[in-house]
């Protein structure tokens, strides 16, 4: 039986298609070998709020946990940006509750409404169960949605770390490209992203292992997604993820590094936790 099979029967009997893989060999309980498992997810998180618009935290952290993922790519993370999210610090109590390391890259920092408050955040993050080893929020095009009249600039907000696996350093990328249906502003973002992860290929001076977790708001055909798959394999994880209820698009994606990563399976979690659906993806890393 394949893979992929097997891992939609056990999501179909967890009733849950996606959210709840069968657990694989893990780095807890092997000893050396010639690749390492690892199992990553993305998910856009919707400012903590479901389908329904209704802000809930406890439901996420349950979709979550089901995934059983190692690493997690979030985007839509408010860090007391307001009322919406009850001003709460959504990246630290991910990453609390699920009891993972945290990396938060705001897209926006905006001054406090209350002088002395904390500053009001919104970005991705990498939720992990191995220790980051170093965390960089690089700079992307972007087109405001905070200001008025803006024009494309540089602004952060795309997130990175570096994982030690088993003593395999891993670059896992975090990311949220723009939304609107003129793809101007994504190809200079795609851009950019293939700039810097090619900037760390030529800093390690050997293969690097590189994991790219996002909401990219574009089909996998999208021309202006295509100069992604010239270094990077699209996983395709079988179904559409957004909207949540009754999907159409698959806009949510998990690509790898195609000389250093291979993939397992992959498949997207049947849940409404949010607006968007995860993609929870079986990779090995290659030594």
């Amino acid at each position: 039986m394949s893979l992929r099979r097997r891992t939609v029967e056990v999501l179909v009997a967890a009733g849950l298609l996606g959210a709840a893989f069968a657990p694989p060999a893990t780095a807890a309980g092997h000893g050396p070998g010639p690749s390492v498992p690892l199992r990553v997810a993305t998910y856009n998180i919707h400012a903590g709020a479901g389908m329904d618009n209704v802000f809930d935290l406890d439901r996420q952290v349950a979709a979550l946990r089901a995934l059983d993922a190692d690493v997690i790519g979030l985007q839509e993370v408010d860090v007391r940006w307001g009322d919406r999210s009850e001003w709460r610090d959504l990246a630290a109590e991910l990453g609390r509750r699920l009891r993972m390391h945290v990396s938060f890259a705001p897209i926006y920092s905006l001054d406090p409404v209350v002088p002395g408050d904390p500053r009001r955040e919104f970005g991705v993050a990498v939720l992990s169960r191995y220790r980051i080893v170093s965390a960089e929020n690089h700079d992307l095009t972007r087109l405001s949605t905070q200001y008025p009249n803006p024009v494309p600039a540089p602004a952060p907000g795309f997130g990175e770390v570096v994982l030690k696996v088993r003593g395999l350093p891993v670059h896992v990328y975090a990311t949220h490209l723009d939304y609107r249906a003129d793809p101007s502003v994504r190809v200079a973002q795609v851009a950019d992203t293939r700039r810097i992860m090619a900037e760390d290929q030529r800093a390690e001076r050997r293969p690097v292992r590189q994991i790219l977790l996002g909401d990219f708001n574009a089909p996998p055909t999208a021309p202006e997604l295509a100069p992604l798959w010239k270094e990077l394999t699209d996983i395709e994880p079988g179904g559409p993820t957004y909207p949540a209820q009754d999907p159409v698009q698959r806009i949510d994606y998990v690509a790898v590094s195609k000389d250093t990563v291979r993939v397992r399976g992959a498949a997207v979690a049947e849940t409404l936790a949010s607006d968007h659906r995860p993609v929870v993806a079986d990779l090995l890393l290659r030594r």
